[in-house]
């Protein structure tokens, strides 16, 4: 049974401690947002595009990006705020890679906009740029099979989840996260990690992001 197929490896659970600072930088104009896009740390971009997950863990998540409520609320850029906010994060491994398409967004605007560049922001609306600072802590739990798990799944706290759903695999530069990784080269079960990583975890909240791993993998345990 699949519930009883030892991992090659066990599965040791993380969880994070979250600090949030500010960089000093600010965009008064879009030329500008341009320019500190391209120069803020990594960390700067994470925060920007993963603020709202963090934030709220039970509330329907809108597209998790400042940039594009900035631009579109702020500026008034209507058309380049949808094309920021219609950027699909789920698809790039490495922040390097959203940081590019983000930039690359916003100077293809500028060029064919000229009246974008003559737009300046309110003094007390500029874009402050922040950073997301993680602490990444190891927990006492750890599975070697599937059954536990599953059974681990609901201890474990929601920073712990998205950890392993979202943090590692754009700070490792995987396809996939922490727990189709896992399930697939420790487990061997190709078709259970495929079913983790084939859904979209941006749509959902932390709480049914849960519920919704917690249900895939008993699932699998019955079969």
């Amino acid at each position: 049974m699949a519930e009883l197929r030892e991992a090659k490896e066990p599965f040791r659970f993380h969880t994070r401690l979250h600090l949030t600072e500010l960089t000093g930088f600010k965009a008064g104009t879009l030329e500008q947002l341009l320019f500190l896009i391209k120069k803020v740390p990594g960390s700067s971009i994470y925060h920007h595009t993963h603020r709202f997950l963090q934030q709220h863990q039970y509330l329907s998540p809108e597209p998790p990006n400042d940039f594009a409520y900035w631009v579109t609320e702020v500026m008034g850029e209507d058309e380049l705020g949808e094309k920021l906010a219609s950027i699909d994060t789920i698809q790039y491994h490495a922040i390097r890679n959203l940081r590019e398409r983000i930039v690359f967004t916003i100077d293809d605007h500028l060029k064919k906009s000229s009246s974008a560049k003559l737009k300046f922001s309110r003094k007390d609306e500029e874009f402050c740029f922040m950073k997301s600072v993680s602490f990444i802590v190891p927990t006492a739990y750890i599975a070697v099979n599937l059954k536990q798990f599953a059974e681990t799944l609901e201890k474990v706290t929601f920073d712990s989840i998205y950890f392993h759903i979202f943090e590692s695999r754009l700070r490792l530069e995987r396809s996939s996260n922490d727990f189709s990784n896992w399930i697939e080269n420790s487990l061997g079960d190709k078709k259970l990690a495929n079913d983790i990583s084939r859904f979209d975890p941006y749509t959902q909240t932390l709480e049914n992001l849960k519920k919704i791993l917690i249900r895939i993998v008993k699932k699998r345990i019955e079969e």
